[in-house]
């Protein structure tokens, strides 16, 4: 179940600050569209390209214009979805390099970052829609 106790649900943000908001979303999301239309893959274009890496910066340097917001949830979504994508990803590598002396560690790799580059995507899009209705995100 969803904790929303956290957060103001009125719309008290300014429309400069949901553009802004709309700006990081476009960010993450060009840098998934990267990962699926070129040789790199939607991790690692997520976690190591410019746009995604901007995105989290200007997250950070913002979160406090829209603290008491609904937008404070989506500041903490798009930081978390990147902190944590980045945290899969380290402990796949983990349980599947030692495997790999017994070849299950590339199915292991395979599938886990198949399914870290689907939780992306849905983080991404989910969060996008959810500020294009004006509802706050899980905190």
């Amino acid at each position: 179940m969803a904790d929303y106790a956290n957060v103001v649900t009125s719309d008290a943000a300014h429309p400069e600050m949901v553009n802004y908001t709309h700006i990081i979303y476009a960010l993450h999301a060009t840098s998934v569209v990267l990962g699926l239309a070129t040789s790199a893959t939607v991790i690692g274009s997520f976690l190591f390209s410019i746009p995604s890496i901007v995105a989290v910066i200007m997250n950070y340097a913002r979160i406090s214009a829209v603290r008491g917001t609904i937008l404070e949830s989506h500041f903490k979504w798009q930081i978390r979805t990147f902190w944590f994508a980045a945290l899969w990803v380290l402990i796949t590598w983990a349980i599947s390099l030692p495997l790999m002396l017994v070849a299950v560690g590339f199915v292991t790799l395979i599938v886990g970052i198949g399914l870290v580059c689907l939780w992306i995507i849905y983080r991404v899009a989910r969060g996008w829609l959810a500020l294009r209705e004006r509802v706050p995100m899980p905190v």
